[in-house]
C-alpha cells in the first residue's frame, strides 16, 4: 500500500466518524446535556430546577418548565393569544421564513416565542408572560408583540400585575420593520399598565439582548435577573471591536449589569424567584398585612428616634 492509498483510507475513516456523530436534534432529544464537568443527565438537572450543582449555571428552560417552577405544576391557565398573518413580507433567505416558523412550532409546541398565563402568586392574581429561546432565539415579531399586548390588556382588565420573563435575542429580522415596531407598541401597552397603577415585574433570563433589552425589558417597576444571564444590547465582540479594549470576562452578565450599570435591582436564584416576586408584589399592592405591619413598626421606630434626636 503506497502513501496515497494510506491517506485515502484515513480520509474514509474520518468521513465515517463524522457521519456517526449525532446531530444537534439527536443531542437535544437525548437524556443527556453538557455542563462544567461534561455530560450530565437531564433528569438530575431537572430535580435541581435545571441548575448545575457544581457551577450554579442556570440552564435555559422553556415556558412550561418556568411556570411549573415559579407558580407550581398545573397551577396556571394558558391564555390563547392572537396570531397575526404568518410571513407578511414573504421572506426567503437560506430557506423560507414560513418553514422556520413551522419547524419552531413543531419543536416547542407553541404558536409563538411567548406564552401568556393567568395564575396566583402569594394569593395575588397575576398575568404572566414568558419567552422560549428555542423558538427562533426568542426573537420578537408581530405574534410576540400581540401576545405581550394581549397579556398586558388582560392584566389591566382584571386589575392584575403583569410579570414578564425574558429570554430573547431581540427583534426578528425576518419581519423587518414590522418586528421593530413591536418595541414601540409593547412600550405603549406597558405605559397603559402603569397609568392604571398596576405593577410590572421583569425577570431577565439568559439571554436577553437587542431590542428586547432596549425597550420593554428595561421598563419594569422592579427588575430581577437570574444568575449568569447575558443582558446586553450589542454583542460583546462588537463592543470590543468598537472600543478596542479588552473587556472583563463577566462583561454583560447579570451580576456585572447589576453592580456596574444599575439596570437590575437584584440577581435572584431560580429557587427563590417565587418567594421574591410574591414578596415584592405584596409590598407594591399592600396586600400582605404582616409586611405592612412590620413597615409601620419600622416607621414608628424611626419617628421615635427622630423625636429623640431633636
Amino acid at each position: 500500500m503506497n502513501w496515497i492509498s494510506k491517506i485515502l483510507k484515513v480520509g474514509e475513516k474520518i468521513k465515517t466518524a463524522i457521519k456517526k456523530r449525532p446531530s444537534k436534534e439527536e443531542i437535544e432529544n437525548s437524556d443527556w446535556t453538557t455542563c462544567c464537568k461534561g455530560p450530565v443527565l437531564k433528569k438530575e438537572l431537572e430535580q435541581n430546577l435545571w441548575v448545575c450543582d457544581s457551577c450554579n449555571k442556570h440552564h435555559r428552560i422553556n415556558c412550561r418548565q418556568r411556570f411549573d417552577i415559579v407558580f407550581g405544576k398545573n397551577n396556571y391557565e394558558i391564555l390563547k393569544t392572537p396570531i397575526p398573518q404568518d410571513d407578511p413580507l414573504k421572506w426567503v433567505d437560506s430557506k423560507p421564513y414560513k418553514e422556520r416558523l413551522k419547524a419552531a412550532r413543531k419543536k416547542t409546541g407553541q404558536d409563538s416565542a411567548i406564552m401568556i398565563i393567568k395564575t396566583k402568586i402569594n394569593n395575588i392574581d397575576v398575568t404572566v408572560g414568558a419567552f422560549d429561546f428555542a423558538f427562533i432565539g426568542g426573537s420578537v415579531g408581530a405574534a410576540e408583540g400581540e401576545a405581550i399586548i394581549y397579556g398586558v390588556q388582560h392584566a389591566i382588565d382584571n386589575k392584575q400585575p403583569f410579570i414578564l420573563f425574558t429570554a430573547s435575542g431581540g427583534m426578528r429580522m425576518f419581519e423587518s420593520l414590522i418586528a421593530l415596531s413591536q418595541m414601540t407598541r409593547v412600550t405603549l401597552a406597558i405605559n397603559e399598565l402603569k397609568k392604571n397603577k398596576l405593577p410590572y415585574i421583569v425577570v431577565l433570563t439568559d439571554p436577553t439582548a437587542g431590542g428586547t433589552t432596549a425597550s420593554f425589558g428595561m421598563l419594569g417597576d422592579v427588575t430581577f435577573a437570574e444568575p449568569g444571564a447575558i443582558v446586553a444590547f450589542a454583542g460583546k465582540r462588537v463592543i470590543q471591536a468598537t472600543v478596542k479594549e479588552e473587556l472583563p470576562p463577566d462583561f454583560q452578565t447579570s451580576e456585572y449589569v447589576e453592580e456596574k450599570c444599575g439596570f437590575i435591582d437584584s440577581v435572584i436564584e431560580r429557587k427563590d424567584l417565587s418567594q421574591k416576586i410574591g414578596s415584592i408584589l405584596s409590598i407594591l399592592l399592600k396586600k400582605n398585612s404582616d409586611i405592612i405591619s412590620e413597615l409601620n413598626e419600622t416607621t414608628e421606630d424611626t419617628r421615635t428616634l427622630t423625636k429623640a434626636a431633636s
